[in-house]
């Protein structure tokens, strides 16, 4: 791996958090005092531009508010310091203890969103060869697994988005649906600026009126959990008024015959009782969609993080296909994935039914490919386990012991206080993190690993363009790449080879563990990263980058584009007497995920110090509440307290809470688990609450 001088190097690299990944420099200060972010206006995806969490990313390297030693729970309950030896020891020996004694699937592994492409790909390669357990999922499950199951379907192949963030300002029309990018990801606000600038119209579909709906042309709030109602009435309309393009559903796609009988059961009218918006809006949207020539749509965790998520997704996508806007430039749907790895983390194996390059667990050739690079016999390979929230809700019960790295589920997961009563109740909990978060403080063992700027790797952004983060700084005395601790931990459970630390030498392998499969890297090298900005996946060896799929085909077997013929159904939970309201939940600009990282900033806590619960003044007067004063939300899993916002941006059936903080503030103790069949993706944004003065 290449050396530079870090001490006096700028180096160029990507920011840690969301997955626009970014470009940044990163200059050393003087007298070994960390770094400083500077403009890298050369990166394409951002242009120089940067959020607030960006600007302030290197706080979280000082040691002053991140792990430096290991740590390992006493016999009298507290979490000590201990040497690295002891701490490997203590883990590998609990692992191997509930593997014997109940089984290898006795032993789960949770990864997260923001590991790399090489620690998502030794992670997942660590589960099923070290540990021998099927029992490995990920975070990124309740990011855009619906969106991944409903391109899978229709297209054969699932890439965040099938075309570059620099085709949106060129399309005619985008439909953003379930986003608030002026706070998720605000650099890529200037894509729907430049749309608009470029005399493109943008539609926005929220219950709130967000930061990002106040740019709109049109905003539709439709109700909590209707969004798949409103996209078959849009495609109804469509095809009332003669708008679908005959040639090409004929020419690319199949289905279309079921498809459209599904749409034509959802008349304007019916759409307009189930979603709360007027039918003179849907035939506003059908039109503005129409008129031009290229029109896109983007969906985000809005109707994806539903238990009807995939084929939410799914009727999005027919409203594409409908009308020709699909494998055509500057048209197609794609979905805004929201971690910093949330594509690459999947395509790589943490996924409990995947293995590397997006190959399928359950097909033979794809097991004797990757077995074959991994050196072991492919009847050795565990079949597919459970999806992360089953696997959560498992802990204790069937799996006894748990390793889990770079994840926060006593915050991030629904129903979460069941979830810390699981994590509670395990025999064994090891925790690899760069801090002491909520959940690392209930572990056995933790482990302090290295961060962003302290490591080499790849990333995988929102476009599929393979990154490369470079390592600028020198971790502290005390902490160890994520790599090294699964090296340390193969060792000791008698695998000496195959897990090296040399990251480079984990991509080379990665690379061939993923040719020829549908995420095909092995054309990438990190030398070609950097030459080129980052390279689009699939890249097969000695060919060229893929920036644009399906132009000439779609990824099926047949090529043709797969419509999906659904039909709107109920949220997994509805309003009643109880429970009358609706809670949807999201992000704020100034903080990240579980907040585990942003909420050890001063200047992002300033900015946004705490919970809250936004409510439309009707409903505030209706039970006595006034702006900031305490306030209570109820559903059938807990109880939440956070002060009243009162605005007139959110529905008056509807409360908005953000979910970043512990306490009692946390908003996914009210949050619903009912899972999407297909994707196992939890319905984090509707459930059935009620409020009441605190």
């Amino acid at each position: 791996m290449r050396t530079t001088d870090l001490s006096t190097a700028v180096t160029a690299t990507h920011c840690p958090y969301c997955a626009l990944q970014c470009g940044m420099n990163l200059r050393p200060v003087p007298d070994g005092a960390g770094v400083v972010v500077e403009e890298r206006a050369d990166f394409p995806v951002n242009g120089g531009a940067l959020c607030g969490k960006g600007r302030t990313a290197p706080a979280v390297l000082s040691s002053r508010v991140r792990l430096t030693e290991p740590l390992v729970r006493t016999h009298a309950g507290r979490l000590e310091p201990a040497t690295w030896e002891e701490a490997l020891d203590a883990v590998a020996g609990g692992l191997a203890r509930t593997g014997r004694a109940h089984g290898p699937d006795a032993v789960g592994v949770f990864g997260g969103g923001g590991l790399t492409n090489e620690k998502a790909y030794a992670l997942g390669k660590f589960a099923r060869v070290a540990l021998r357990t099927s029992q490995i999922d990920y975070n990124g499950r309740f990011c855009m697994s619906s969106a991944a199951a409903a391109h899978q379907r229709a297209f054969g192949l699932d890439r965040g988005l099938p075309f570059p963030l620099e085709d949106i300002p060129r399309t005619g029309c985008v439909i953003l649906v379930g986003s608030n990018p002026a706070e998720t990801m605000p650099p890529a606000l200037r894509y729907l600026t430049e749309l608009k600038a470029n005399g493109g119209t943008l539609i926005v579909i929220d219950p709130r009126r967000t930061r990002t709906a106040e740019h709109a042309d049109l905003h539709l709030a439709p109700r909590p959990g209707t969004d798949l109602a409103l996209a078959l009435g849009l495609l109804h309309l469509v095809v009332a008024q003669g708008r679908t393009d005959e040639e090409f559903i004929a020419a690319r796609t199949t289905g279309w015959a079921q498809a459209r009988a599904a749409a034509m059961a959802h008349w304007p009218e019916l759409v307009e009782r189930i979603t709360g918006v007027p039918v003179p809006r849907l035939r506003e949207a059908a039109e503005l969609f129409c008129a031009p020539s290229s029109a896109m749509v983007l969906t985000a965790r809005g109707p994806e993080q539903q238990s009807k998520g995939t084929d939410t997704v799914g009727a999005w996508i027919n409203l594409c296909l409908a009308t020709g806007r699909a494998g055509r430039p500057y048209s197609g749907y794609g979905c805004l994935t929201g971690q910093g790895n949330g594509q690459g983390g999947r395509e790589h194996g943490q996924k409990a039914d995947q293995l590397p390059g997006y190959r399928k667990l359950t097909d033979p050739a794809a097991r004797a490919h990757v077995a074959g690079v991994w050196g072991v016999d492919p009847a050795t390979l565990p079949g597919p386990g459970r999806s992360a929230y089953e696997l959560l809700d498992s802990l204790g019960t069937d799996v006894r012991a748990l390793l889990l790295m770079g994840s926060n589920p006593v915050v991030s997961a629904p129903r979460v206080a069941h979830v810390e009563e699981r994590i509670r109740s395990l025999d064994f909990l090891a925790v690899a993190d760069v801090v002491l978060s909520e959940t690392a403080a209930l572990a056995d063992v933790v482990l302090p690993v290295t961060q962003w700027a302290e490591e080499t790797g790849t990333t995988t952004n929102l476009e599929g363009r393979v990154l490369l983060r470079r390592r600028a700084l020198t971790p502290p005395p005390g902490v160890r790449t994520d790599l090294e601790v699964l090296h340390g931990l193969a060792d000791r459970l008698g695998i000496e080879k195959g897990f090296p630390t040399d990251p480079e030498e984990v991509f080379g392998e990665l690379r061939r563990a993923s040719a020829g499969g549908p995420a095909d890297y092995a054309g990438i090298t990190y030398a070609r990263i950097e030459a080129e900005q980052g390279v689009f996946w699939p890249c097969p060896q000695d060919g060229a980058g893929t920036p644009r799929l399906f132009l000439d085909r779609f990824a099926t077997d047949d090529g043709r584009a797969r419509f999906a013929a659904v039909s709107h159904r109920d949220a997994a939970e509805v309003p009643d007497a109880d429970y009358p309201l609706l809670l949807t939940t999201g992000r704020v600009v100034a903080q990240y995920q579980s907040g585990a990282q942003t909420r050890r900033v001063a200047e992002l806590n300033a900015a946004a110090p705490g919970p809250f619960v936004e409510l439309h003044p009707r409903l505030a007067a209706r039970i006595g509440v006034v702006d900031g004063s305490p306030l209570a939300v109820v559903s059938r899993r807990g109880r939440c307290v956070a002060p009243a916002r009162v605005t007139d941006a959110i529905r008056a059936d509807t409360v908005f809470m953000p979910f970043h903080w512990p306490g009692e503030g946390r908003a996914n103790n009210l949050t619903n688990p009912a899972l999407d069949p297909v994707s196992g993706m939890p319905e984090f944004k509707v459930c059935a609450v009620r409020v009441e003065p605190a």
